[in-house]
């Protein structure tokens, strides 16, 4: 069997069981490329990106250059002599002068069935879309956006309660799964690729802030796609007597709501805290985090308070 050298571009925790399945496996991962250092969490301090801490804990050196296009960069990859590319969630366009550095190319686990979902954000997007079914696609990189053909697929069921990040949980063990047979087929000429559908591709626009406000004129179900598909970020909030509130948990529930207008808190005893939405639909609000404070349930959230039927959301 020929044991392949491998350059592993990636960056986030999505890219770490790919990594380690390459890491356990009989092929050697020379290099890890990822994104530099930045500073993370409440207190802003500077962290090693998660495949860093695993590279080093394996003794794999790291390189984090600032610029891939960078001569001396590229040429550091080079003298390296990698076989093999594996990009897994590396967050940038790789320039053609890269993808030519190893021998057999680059391949990218890609977390949509493609052709469906091309670019930044293909969980969030699926997620938010209400798709009963997403999955991971192990492609080969080419020069235009997650357009190379593909080698395999293997499709992941989208729960209705699931958030984007639940997801990436998923995705990225089920990316792992599928990137091992597909390298080893790569070193014993074996693999076989398909072309994709071009004309059947959508694209998956990176997520932004103001994607969070929610606009309960829309029907329940989807501010209910919307609260999932935005956590772990930039998380579904809406305003209640001016101060901000996010969304953490909800359910679109089956009361006529079109007497009242949307935003209008319609329910709100006990564990019940409901909200009419967009064509006479309604929202619960399971858990809710105001501004500020932890996260609590609707029984803790209305806990203390005068009555809010009658309240309106977002004004």
């Amino acid at each position: 069997m020929v044991s392949l050298r491998i350059v592993f571009l990636g960056t986030p925790a999505f890219a770490v069981p790919s990594l380690e399945v390459l890491l356990g496996s009989r092929h050697q991962v020379v290099a890890v490329v990822s994104q530099p250092d930045r500073p993370r969490g409440r207190g802003q301090h500077v962290q090693a990106t998660p495949t860093k801490q695993i590279a080093s804990a394996h003794g794999v050196p790291v390189l984090q250059p600032a610029k891939i296009k960078d001569e001396s960069f590229q040429q550091t990859l080079r003298e390296l002599q990698p076989d093999l590319g594996v990009v897994v969630a590396f967050g940038r366009i790789l320039p053609d002068s890269l993808l030519a550095i190893p021998r057999l190319g680059m391949i990218n686990v890609h977390a949509s069935l493609l052709p469906r979902y091309r670019g930044a954000a293909p969980i969030q997007r699926a997620v938010l879309s209400g798709d009963a079914e997403t999955g991971v696609t192990i492609m080969r990189v080419a020069s235009e956006l997650d357009a190379g053909p593909t080698f395999s697929m293997a499709a992941a069921p989208i729960p209705p309660d699931a958030t984007s990040g639940d997801m990436e949980t998923v995705l990225a063990r089920l990316g792992a799964e599928q990137l091992l047979p597909i390298v080893d087929a790569l070193a014993d000429a074996r693999a076989t690729e398909t072309p994709q559908d071009h004309a059947a591709a959508t694209h998956a626009a990176k997520i932004t802030k103001g994607e969070g406000a929610v606009d309960w004129g829309a029907a329940a179900p989807s501010i209910h796609d919307l609260a999932r598909g935005l956590q772990p970020w930039p998380l579904a909030s809406t305003t209640l007597d001016g101060a901000r509130v996010v969304l953490r948990r909800t359910a679109a529930v089956g009361l006529d709501t079109h007497d009242a207008l949307p935003g209008t808190i319609v329910r709100a005893h006990g564990d019940e805290l409901t909200v009419a939405c967009g064509g006479g639909t309604a929202l619960q609000i399971l858990e809710i985090q105001p501004e500020g404070r932890r996260t609590q349930t609707a029984r803790e959230f209305l806990a203390g308070r005068h009555s809010l039927e009658g309240a309106r959301l977002g004004t």
